[in-house]
């Protein structure tokens, strides 16, 4: 599944709207996903994974910082994440259905902060840029 250059310029825009803040909504992100699937909390057992604790909002920068990486080398999406695929494949060992659970909480928290942004061409675009995320994340595992 590629990004066409429609999809490009939808994940761009999108990202422009929200990279001041994607901390932020990468915390939330991650609030969300603990919520609705209380397991994946087994990867952060060394960090508070409190709502709005500090380790929280450290990690959903993390997040947002490699989200704006892709973003930013939209193009070439594995080069930009292959340490950050290396790391979780090889040494964190995340279940990679995570990913795409994640993904979905960064959509909800984009959606729920920015009411109109993503039209549905627009999260369409994200939803294919977000797999291919994903895809990518979980490309060492094989």
């Amino acid at each position: 599944m590629g990004l066409t250059d429609d999809d490009k310029a939808h994940v761009k825009a999108v990202w422009g709207e929200i990279q001041s803040h994607a901390g932020d909504i990468g915390a939330e992100a991650i609030t969300r996903m603990f919520a609705a699937h209380p397991t994946t909390k087994t990867y952060f057992s060394h960090i508070d994974v409190s709502p709005g604790s500090a380790d929280i909002k450290a990690h959903g920068k993390k997040v947002a910082a490699a989200i704006g990486e892709a973003v930013g080398h939209i193009d070439n999406i594995a080069g930009a994440l292959d340490k950050l695929s290396d790391l979780h494949a090889q040494k964190l060992r995340v279940d990679p259905v995570n990913f795409g659970l994640l993904s979905h909480c960064i959509l909800v928290a984009i959606a729920a902060n920015h009411p109109g942004l993503l039209k549905a061409s627009t999260l369409v675009s994200m939803d294919k840029f977000m797999a291919r995320v994903s895809v990518v994340l979980t490309s060492k595992y094989r």
